[in-house]
């Protein structure tokens, strides 16, 4: 009987494993960081967002707040929203990141890997601009886009990634490639 589960408590495994390993070296580095304010990596997304936004005809400039580990976006003459380091997705990219390695199909699996982070980066950047743009316009449907739109639109993206991977890639046989 436990033969039947084998491969599937393998990559339960391998997935914990994984996520484990890339969470702890988040962490670290999240450690590592503190002392300087918001995280490198959670500036360079704010960047990325203001230059879209400005973009998009949203004047943006950013305000630096280290001692709250925050950036604030000021929108059109206007606070609308801060830069905290949840919002950088990089524990959307540990999970998707994960997921897929924990289906390793050779090569393919870290180039897919690494074009899932890409394009989870770049909707990510979207996903922020989007918000700060209906929060600058739109303050009124702030709550709802924030708390369940946009959750769902950067969550929906790993799921679409994580059943391509399976459709096309972790599923298939050797006769089947």
């Amino acid at each position: 009987m436990f033969k039947d589960f084998k491969p599937v408590l393998f990559i339960l495994l391998r997935f914990t494993f994984i996520y484990l390993v890339l969470f702890l070296g988040y962490q670290w580095y999240l450690t590592q960081s503190a002392s300087g304010g918001l995280d490198s990596f959670s500036q360079w997304v704010a960047l990325q967002v203001q230059y879209v936004q400005n973009i998009f005809g949203f004047a943006t400039q950013l305000y630096h707040q280290p001692e709250n580990l925050t950036t604030w976006f000021y929108v059109k003459e206007k606070y609308v929203s801060r830069m905290v380091e949840g919002c950088n997705a990089v524990s959307v990219m540990i999970l998707f990141a994960a997921f897929v390695l924990a289906f390793y199909r050779g090569y393919k699996t870290f180039l897919y890997v690494i074009a899932g982070l890409v394009f989870l980066h770049f909707m990510n950047v979207l996903r922020i601009s989007g918000l700060n743009m209906v929060l600058s316009d739109l303050p009124q449907f702030g709550k709802m886009t924030h708390n369940y739109l946009f959750p769902a639109f950067i969550y929906g993206m790993v799921v679409i990634l994580w059943l391509v991977w399976i459709k096309f890639f972790a599923l298939k046989t050797d006769e089947s490639r």
